[in-house]
C-alpha cells in the first residue's frame, strides 16, 4: 500500500497534470506567454537521485528559457508491465508535467520471436512518424529496428532508447544502465564485504558472448574482483522453468568444492536470490551473498540477513527522463540538450542512470522511497 507520503505526492503529481495539460502545452491569447514548465518535486531520501534531479532541473531552466511549445511524442515500451512499469509510470507522469501530446505503449504483438518482434516494433516508429511525432522513445527488441531508428532520424525525428540499446542504430542518446559500470559497482559491494585475498568468488551471471549487456556486466565484477587477488568461477544461469533447481545445486557444488575455498556470491541479474538459496543448502549462510534487482524473493532472504545489499536499476528515472530530453530537443536543438547531459554521458553516446545500492538493512526504507514516488520496483 502506498503510505501517505506517497499519496501526497502523487495528489501533487495530479496537479501538476492538470496544470501542464490546461497550461504549458496550450496555445496561449496574442501577448500571453505560455507558463513554464514545473515538475513536480520529488519526496527527499537517502534513495532520491540528486545528481539525475540536478540535471532535470538544468535541463528545465534551459527549456523555459528557450519558450515552452506545444509537442506530439511516442514512448515504445517492450511492456508496460513487471520490470517496465516503473519506467512507464515515470514516463507518463513526465508527459504529464510538460502537457504534451502522446501515449507510452507496449508492444503491437505478442508471441512473435525476438526477430518478429523487433520487426513489429519498427512499423510502430514508423507509423509514429507518420502520425505526427516530433520525437520518439525506444526500448528495443534488437538491432533489426536499427532501420526503422534511422529512417525517423532521417526525417528529422530524435530519437532516444531506454533500458537497451541498439548501437549500430544513428540513435541520439541512450538512457538507462550501462552494464559494464552496473558490474563494476556490483563487484565493489562483495569487495568491501570479502575477507582479504585468497578466496574463490561464485559469480551467478552470463557465460554466453551473444548477449552483450551480460557479458558486460560480468566483465565489470570481474574487473574488480580479479586485480583484488579472487578466483573467479561462474554459473551461468539457466533460465528454463527448472534453471532455480539447477542453479543452486551447481552453485552449492562450487561452494562446497572451490580451491582456494569460496568467500562470497555475487548475483549479477533478477534471479540472483539463488545464490543465497545454494549457501544455504550448502550449510554456509555466513557467505556474503551481493544480489541485483529487488525480486520479492530477493527481499525475502535480505530480511533474513542472508543477502547483504542489491542493486536496482532505477527504471523510474529512465522512464522520467525520456520524456524530457526528447522536448528539450525540440525548444533547445539536440546539441545543448545533449551538452546539458553531458556529464553522465560516455562517448558511446550512452547517459547512466546508475543504480541504487539497497543494504539489507535499508529494505523499508526502500521501500518508503518507492511509494513515495508512486512505484513497485
Amino acid at each position: 500500500m502506498m503510505n501517505r507520503i506517497g499519496r501526497r505526492w502523487v495528489a501533487a503529481f495530479g496537479l501538476a497534470v492538470m496544470t501542464a495539460a490546461c497550461g504549458s502545452g496550450d496555445a496561449t491569447s496574442e501577448g500571453e506567454q505560455a507558463s513554464p514548465i514545473e515538475r513536480a518535486p520529488t519526496p527527499k531520501s537517502e534513495f532520491t537521485a540528486e545528481e539525475l534531479e540536478a540535471t532535470l532541473d538544468a535541463l528545465v531552466a534551459e527549456i523555459n528559457e528557450g519558450g515552452v511549445e506545444p509537442m506530439q511524442m511516442a514512448i515504445l515500451l517492450k511492456d508496460l508491465g513487471g520490470f517496465f512499469l516503473p519506467i512507464s509510470t515515470g514516463a507518463n507522469r513526465a508527459m504529464g508535467e510538460l502537457g504534451v501530446t502522446g501515449n507510452v505503449l507496449g508492444p503491437s504483438g505478442q508471441g512473435f520471436d525476438q526477430q518478429q518482434r523487433a520487426e513489429a516494433q519498427a512499423e510502430q516508429i514508423g507509423q509514429a512518424v507518420v502520425d505526427g511525432a516530433e520525437g520518439i522513445g525506444v526500448s528495443p527488441f534488437g538491432d533489426a529496428i536499427a532501420a526503422g531508428i534511422d529512417e525517423a532520424v532521417a526525417s528529422g525525428v530524435p530519437v532516444v532508447t531506454l533500458d537497451t540499446d541498439a548501437k549500430g542504430s544513428k540513435r541520439d542518446i541512450y538512457v538507462g544502465t550501462i552494464s559494464e559500470l552496473a558490474g563494476v559497482t556490483a563487484g565493489e559491494t562483495l569487495l568491501a564485504l570479502l575477507p582479504p585475498a585468497p578466496g574463490t568468488v561464485v559469480i551467478h551471471g552470463a557465460d554466453d558472448p551473444s548477449w552483450v549487456d551480460g557479458m558486460s556486466r560480468m566483465a565489470g565484477a570481474r574487473d574488480v574482483l580479479e586485480p583484488a587477488g579472487y578466483t573467479i568461477v561462474v554459473r551461468a544461469i539457466t533460465w528454463s522453468p527448472q534453471g532455480e533447481a539447477a542453479d543452486v545445486e551447481a552453485m552449492k557444488a562450487q561452494i562446497e568444492t572451490a580451491d582456494p575455498p569460496v568467500v562470497g556470491l555475487l548475483g549479477l541479474h533478477n534471479v540472483s536470490y539463488r545464490c543465497a538459496m545454494a549457501a544455504e543448502a550448502a550449510g554456509a549462510t555466513e557467505l556474503p551473498v551481493v544480489a541485483f534487482d529487488f525480486e520479492p524473493k530477493t527481499v525475502e532472504y535480505m530480511r533474513q540477513g542472508l543477502i547483504k545489499a542489491t542493486h536496482t536499476q532505477r527504471q523510474y528515472y529512465a522512464g522520467y527522463l525520456v520524456p524530457y530530453i526528447l522536448y528539450g530537443m525540440k525548444i533547445i536543438g539536440i546539441d545543448a540538450t545533449k551538452a546539458i547531459l553531458a556529464p553522465r554521458i560516455d562517448d558511446e553516446g550512452r547517459f547512466n542512470v546508475g543504480l541504487d545500492v539497497v543494504p539489507w538493512d535499508k529494505v523499508d526504507e526502500y521501500n518508503t522511497f518507492l511509494d513515495s514516488i508512486g512505484v513497485t520496483q
